[in-house]
Formats: C-alpha cells, sequence, structure tokens
C-alpha cells in the first residue's frame, strides 16, 4: 500500500464540525432550557450510571470545560479521518463506549462527563498505531501528536487535579491502545517500478527484448562485424585554407 490511501475528502472537515457543533448545541440546550444533564454522566458502579457510558462524552460542566475539549477534537478527528479513513467511525464509536465502561469500573463516586476520554483515545490510537506500521509518514504523525499533546499524559494520574477525571483519561489511553492492536491498516510499502512500467519504456532498447522475435521465440542477435578503420597518422584540429596563385615570373618582356 502506498501514499494513494491517503486521500482528502469532504469528510476529512465535516465530521470533526460536525461532531463539535453537536457537544455546542447540547450544551445550548443545557443553558436555554436549563436542562440538568450532569445525571447523564457515568456514576461508577451504579446501574443508572450506565447510560453515562454513552452519553457522558457530549456533557460539559461550562464553557471552559467545553472549549478545551473542542480544539483538539476538531484537530484529533481530521486526522484520524484522513490517515486511518476505514477505521475512523469505529474508533469513535467503540472509544466512547469501552473508555466509558472503563471509567464506570475504576471511576470515583462521582459524576464523570466530558469528551477528554475520547481525546485520550485518538491520542492514544494515533500514536500506537503510527508506531506499529513503521510508515515515515504515521510515524511522523505519532510524533507531532506526541509533542503538541504530550504534556496530557500527566492527567492520567490521580491528585494532580482533583477536579478533572483521572480515571476517564486513563480509561481512554487504555482503550486507544487496545483499538490500535485490534484495528489493523495496509502493509505500507515501497512499490518497486520495473524497466518495463514506466511510460517512456521503449522495447526496441531493451537488450533482454531484443532477444525475442515477432511470435515470442528466443532468437540470437545477429553477430555485427565491426568495420575495419584506417590508421591516421594525421590529425589537427586547426582549420587551413588554400589560395591558387597564378605563376608569374618576375623577367621583363622585351620591346616591341
Amino acid at each position: 500500500m502506498n501514499d494513494n490511501q491517503f486521500k482528502y475528502s469532504n469528510s476529512v472537515i465535516a465530521l470533526p464540525l460536525f461532531f463539535v457543533w453537536f457537544l455546542w448545541f447540547v450544551y445550548w440546550l443545557q443553558i436555554k432550557f436549563d436542562f440538568d444533564f450532569f445525571e447523564y454522566g457515568i456514576y461508577p458502579r451504579t446501574v443508572s450510571g450506565l447510560q453515562g457510558v454513552f452519553f457522558s462524552s457530549f456533557i460539559h460542566s461550562d464553557l471552559q470545560h467545553l472549549y478545551n475539549n473542542s480544539i483538539p477534537l476538531l484537530i484529533l478527528l481530521a486526522a484520524l479521518k484522513y490517515f486511518y479513513s476505514k477505521q475512523t467511525y469505529a474508533v469513535v464509536g467503540f472509544g466512547i463506549v469501552f473508555s466509558g465502561i472503563i471509567t464506570w469500573i475504576i471511576g470515583r463516586d462521582n459524576y464523570h462527563i466530558g469528551a477528554s476520554s475520547l481525546i485520550y483515545v485518538l491520542v492514544s490510537f494515533i500514536f500506537f498505531k503510527g508506531i506499529q506500521t513503521k510508515y515515515y509518514r504515521l510515524v511522523a504523525l505519532s510524533l507531532t501528536v506526541v509533542m503538541v499533546y504530550g504534556g496530557l499524559v500527566w492527567y492520567i494520574f490521580p491528585k494532580v487535579d482533583e477536579q478533572i477525571s483521572w480515571e476517564g483519561h486513563l480509561a481512554g489511553l487504555i482503550t486507544g491502545f487496545a483499538l490500535s492492536l485490534f484495528y489493523k491498516t495496509p502493509e505500507y510499502k515501497k512499490i518497486i517500478k520495473y524497466n518495463w512500467e514506466h511510460p517512456d519504456f521503449d522495447p526496441m532498447e531493451d537488450k533482454f527484448m531484443q532477444r525475442f522475435d515477432e511470435n515470442g521465440n528466443f532468437v540470437n542477435l545477429p553477430i555485427i562485424e565491426p568495420e575495419e578503420e584506417f590508421p591516421s597518422y594525421y590529425s589537427s584540429n586547426l582549420s587551413v585554407d588554400y589560395t591558387i596563385v597564378e605563376n608569374e615570373k618576375n623577367e621583363s618582356k622585351p620591346e616591341p
């Protein structure tokens, strides 16, 4: 597989924009109609809290929380759709569900909301999958993700910030890594082009093709006898100009 797999389409931009727009729309409903969506978040180890596995990623506590998640989602979803187009929807869908389940199992007794767990799924998947492929463009993408979002790794540990759900972040990181192992991508190898595959290939000039006749039968090339060359004893790069002069004697003519 070569670089032709990476093709731009409108969905590369449309998917991130629609997803982030939907997050803002949910937040607008929450503010406009004074809905309390927090109860639809993940509440660990309770039956009612299981609904948050599906809904928590779309709920945010305040405008700052929503804004902080929107920018990374726009970038990471676009990168995922462009470089891993076939796996995009599965990674997003299963990433939300499985990271939610892990959060439901290991989380503190509190409501866990926000799309940050999905961000960790995307960062983890893009990073580990790029390293696994060993393909230079995807490895470069992985390194870029590390440089931009590498600082997020500190927020998978407890007591770094009591206001965030480190359990959701850790769950997203684990889920992204597991999905990178589960979903296979094509082998990226450099395509070898033989001489006859090039557009300027001329079979009449090819030494191998000259050994076959019109019917494909093997023939011997005719023996070409070298022409006899006569040695040159004198050579010069200077041009020589000749002028013809009448032969006249310097004698006086007799007087009549």
